[in-house]
């Protein structure tokens, strides 16, 4: 078995990247490559959790801004973020992967209600384990809740799945010539505003030393790369 640079991963992903060439909800063959690239990483000894968010399906800080009550709002898009664990779930078991999708809200015909102690021990057994509904509370976005996870299963790196390369001075989807960090500070995130991840995720990080990797979760091969210790995407640390 290879020597690994991160035995226990957090894999953040947004709602976003499950959405393929459509305009809105799940395409099965994208939640099937990321199945494929979980199930890749897990072979080289990687405990792997997953925090997916939902803006694929709702938004709740957009309902917000229409004039839907916030926590409402926030509510109905923890809802979507355990429509795609489910799907994920559903991936990784087809290709014969263990997983357990655990719920900050409780559904227990759909998912194990989260416990910290549970999940710990189905990553210690090798499953996957995908954490839903965010933290189970309104105005915690689902970036808060990867970080807070993080923490709690001890996991030795959060690495973000977007759809560019790394973290840019500038949106490199608008704008031509932006460049791309190798490498930030938690204060540089914060102080240039750099949408990495939200300001409470950034700051539980820094107080807690946890390395983050923002990647290009559409290039196959990435996770096994930084796991295996490759210089990919934009370290924070």
């Amino acid at each position: 078995m290879p020597s690994l640079k991160y035995k226990r991963i957090l894999l953040k992903l947004s709602g976003e990247a499950l959405i393929g060439a459509q305009d809105y909800g799940i395409d099965p063959d994208v939640v099937s490559t990321i199945a494929d690239e979980i199930r890749n990483v897990r072979r080289m000894g990687a405990d792997i959790a997953v925090v997916i968010g939902g803006g694929n399906i709702f938004r709740g800080l957009n309902a917000s801004a229409r004039g839907m009550d916030r926590a409402t709002a926030d509510y109905m898009g923890m809802l979507a973020t355990v429509m795609n664990g489910l799907a994920l779930q559903d991936s990784l078991d087809k290709k014969g992967v263990f997983t357990r999708v655990l719920s900050a809200i409780e559904m227990k015909e759909l998912a194990e209600p989260y416990i910290r102690r549970r999940a710990i021990r189905h990553l210690d057994k090798g499953r996957i384990v995908i954490f839903a509904a965010g933290t189970g509370n309104p105005y915690f976005t689902t970036d808060t809740a990867a970080s807070l996870r993080a923490m709690e299963i001890h996991a030795d790196v959060i690495l973000k799945g977007t759809k560019v390369n790394g973290v840019y001075d500038r949106d490199p989807m608008e704008e031509e010539g932006a460049e791309m960090f190798l490498k930030l500070t938690y204060l540089d995130v914060i102080q240039k505003g750099l949408k990495v991840m939200d300001t409470t995720a950034i700051t539980l990080c820094m107080e807690n030393k946890l390395p983050i990797v923002v990647f290009n979760i559409k290039d196959q091969g990435n996770v096994e790369k930084i796991v295996s210790g490759e210089a990919v995407g934009t370290l924070v640390t």
